[in-house]
């Protein structure tokens, strides 16, 4: 996976420079997340694998899947990731562009587990305290997982912040071993 990060960050980094210089940086988005979500089909993952399929007839197929996502760019994008046999690092790829579009923009990106499903009031307030807290716009993603018993988790980038019944009670066992 590491390995996948390494090789996708110079193809991530050349499109969102092309996107920023081009001030398309949500059409892009928007073109790369359809690709990704070809890319990470398992027909097109079978295909990708064939053998017997050139890169002309690779193009093709992923082209026709794609449909109107793909321009000019998007296209020798494509035929690039195709002749060197990159094409199936689309959702990595992705992933950083996204990133890099999110750190452009002085965003973040909140992932929130919460035990139980949370009201729009509670997640603009506690979007609103991460937005003071971090100092930039965030963009939460909520999930509920009912094994939290209570509470929430809440990770942003490399910080975790975990307010959940299940983390205290760990912390608490944790205490009480020594």
């Amino acid at each position: 996976m590491a390995e996948n990060i390494t090789i996708a960050r110079p193809y991530a980094e050349a499109i969102f420079d092309l996107a920023r210089g081009t001030g398309k940086l949500d059409e892009w988005a928007q073109r790369m997340h359809i690709m990704a979500q070809v890319a990470s089909n398992p027909d097109m993952d079978d295909a990708i694998a064939n053998p017997n399929l050139s890169g002309d007839q690779l193009y093709a197929l992923f082209a026709a899947t794609c449909g109107d996502a793909l321009n000019g760019d998007a296209q020798n994008l494509v035929r690039v990731l195709i002749e060197n046999r990159r094409l199936t690092l689309l959702p990595e790829i992705t992933s950083l562009f996204e990133a890099l579009k999110r750190e452009s923009e002085s965003q973040v990106e909140a992932h929130i587990t919460s035990a139980f499903p949370m009201e729009t009031s509670q997640v603009e307030v506690l979007v609103a305290d991460l937005e003071r807290r971090f100092k930039r716009k965030v963009q939460p993603q909520v999930v509920v997982d009912a094994e939290l018993i209570g509470g929430v988790r809440i990770s942003v980038g490399d910080e975790v912040i975990d307010g959940t019944v299940r983390g205290k009670l760990a912390t608490m066992a944790s205490a009480l071993k020594i």
